[in-house]
Parts: structure tokens; sequence; C-alpha cells
């Protein structure tokens, strides 16, 4: 792995077609549990394999178990539950949980599925988690007395979560906040929660932010308590970097250089110029390139094609920086 621009991805991955029609024949009650959970165990060694041979640095286990972010871990935690369809982007849609009473993890709702994809490889596996905020923000809410008050309740299970993906060898733990800046006012109850969440980790720790207006919630942002932020960059032509300028970036820089809501595959030279327009604002050691959002939305194989031009965008400017010191 190298020491610098270390490639990653935001979590996602594209199911293959056949774990698709098992997950909708097991709605459909036509097939077991065990059947789609060993599906998906397929599936997720296939995206392990796939990124150690694209080449990436910093691995996911793909959530190949998962439908939506949000409500894959409601209907694990005890008292959500699960409301009608609501439409989130696109055709795609999910039901939208209601939190209906005190919040409370019966057991853990990831660590196995991080053991398991961490088995398959050497290299880093990050844990994948959905911030307490956007929790918030993206069910409905019939208890508790103030959204802050069910914000900082979700943030005790979420760090228990967090707690024990790290104790369970996880390096690197996301904790994903795509609602931040969906209400700016309430920037403050999400750097709370947050600082429930990550107050006893050691491992490095990252939020990704995506599609919104960022300008709203920056630079009040960087007091969330994690070391760095993931943000989406490519689809809004990098514009947000304008920010950096007019107040310095004091995190660890994620940045989106391929766009994961396009089907069109960017040149190598595009993303590496994306690369190079972050190293304006961050140095080499603290700027991870990915893919702008999660992978879902594509077909597989333009998730490969998207994370290859990723990995080779940063050895392009490895190379260049190794020049100038050479």
């Amino acid at each position: 792995m190298s020491d610098i621009l270390l490639t990653t991805t935001v979590g996602s991955f594209g199911k293959p077609e056949y774990l698709q029609k098992a997950r909708n024949a097991r709605a459909r009650g036509k097939l077991s549990e065990t059947e789609l959970f060993e599906l998906e165990r397929r599936a997720t060694t296939e995206r392990i394999r796939a990124q150690e041979e694209i080449g990436l640095d910093i691995l996911v286990d793909g959530e190949m178990y998962r439908g939506d972010m949000v409500a894959y871990f409601a209907e694990r935690l005890e008292v959500y539950t699960i409301g009608g369809l609501v439409r989130s982007y696109g055709n795609r849609y999910y039901h939208k949980p209601v939190i209906s009473g005190k919040i409370s993890r019966p057991k853990p709702m990831t660590v196995e599925w991080f053991q398991f994809a961490q088995s398959l490889t050497e290299r880093p596996v990050k844990g994948m988690l959905t911030g307490p905020y956007t929790m918030l923000d993206w069910s409905y809410l019939e208890s508790y007395r103030t959204r802050r008050d069910a914000a900082l309740a979700l943030a005790e299970v979420v760090r228990q979560e967090a707690e024990d993906l790290q104790a369970a060898g996880a390096r690197f733990i996301q904790i994903d906040e795509p609602a931040i800046h969906a209400r700016p006012e309430e920037i403050g109850i999400a750097i709370e929660a947050m600082g429930i969440v990550t107050q006893n980790l050691v491992a490095k720790t990252v939020s990704h932010i995506c599609y919104g207006n960022f300008a709203a919630i920056y630079p009040q942002v960087l007091d969330l308590p994690v070391d760095r932020l993931s943000l989406a960059m490519a689809n809004y032509g990098y514009r947000w970097l304008d920010l950096f300028a007019r107040h310095p970036y004091t995190r660890e820089l994620e940045i989106g250089i391929v766009d994961v809501h396009s089907h069109e595959l960017e040149s190598v030279e595009e993303a590496a110029e994306g690369i190079r327009k972050g190293l304006r604002y961050v140095t080499p050691e603290k700027l991870l390139p990915h893919p702008d959002c999660g992978l879902k939305t594509r077909p597989v194989d333009e998730s490969i094609a998207k994370c290859r031009v990723v990995v080779e965008a940063a050895r392009l400017v490895r190379a260049e920086l190794a020049a100038v010191v050479a």
C-alpha cells in the first residue's frame, strides 16, 4: 500500500444480477434466508477480489447484504418500525423508517460482515455505518421530545456498533452523514451526535457527505469530530474546493474524482486533474482519491471501470510527485 494518495471507495458496489434476482425471490418468499446469505457471501467475496485486482488500497465489503443505508440499520434496531415507500432518487424507492419508541441495539449489525470481508484480504477493510443525524433525518419521528434527543439516542447505538467494529479489528471506520446539510441550522446537532459516536475510537474515522449544499455548512462542518471528510467533487465540477481558498480546510480529505451518477467513463487524465486540484489544499499524505459516492447505482462492470480509473489516476499523480522530488 503506497504511503500517499491512498485509493478507496465510499462503500457500496453494484450488485450482480444473480444477487438482485435472489433478493427479489427472497422478498416473495421463494428463497430461504440461508440461501440468500450464501449468495451474499459469494458476492462479497467477488467484490473483495475485484478490488484487489483493481489495486485499491483501502477496501470495502461492497454492502451486498444491504438495500437502503438507513433502512438496513433501522430494521435491526428495536422500536424502529418500517413505513411506506418513499422515492429517494431516480426510480429508486425505500421504506422510510419510523422512530416510534426508545432506540436500542439488540446485537451488532455489521461486525460479522466486516469480519468475513477482512478475512478474505490482507488489505484493510473499512467498517461502514450510517451516521446518527442521517438516521434521524431520513426517518419519521414519532417519539422523543426533540430532534436533538433522537439524534443523541441514535448516536449511542451507532457508537456501540463502531466500538464493536474497532474491537473486531477495523482500522478505518466510516460514519456516513449525507443528510448533514439538509438542515444547516442543525449542524450543531450533527456535530454533537458524531462526538458521541467517535469519543472512544482510535481507528481512523471518516464521514462521507454528498449531493447537497455543502457551502451551507462550511466551515462549521470542520468541527465534525472525525479524522477525514469524504466529499463528492467530480459531480460538482470541484467547486466546493473554492470554499477551501476562503477558509482553510483542516481535515484529511477523501476526494471524489469520478461521477457515480453518470454512465460516461472519465479518462485517467480527467480524474488525475481532480487529484491535482485537491493537492492545492491538502498534502498527498492526507488526500485519498475515490469515486464521488457509493457505486450501487452502477452495473458491476461500470463500478469496476470507475474504480480502475481512480487507481490509474492516483498512480499517474504519484509518479508526477516522485519526479518532482527526484
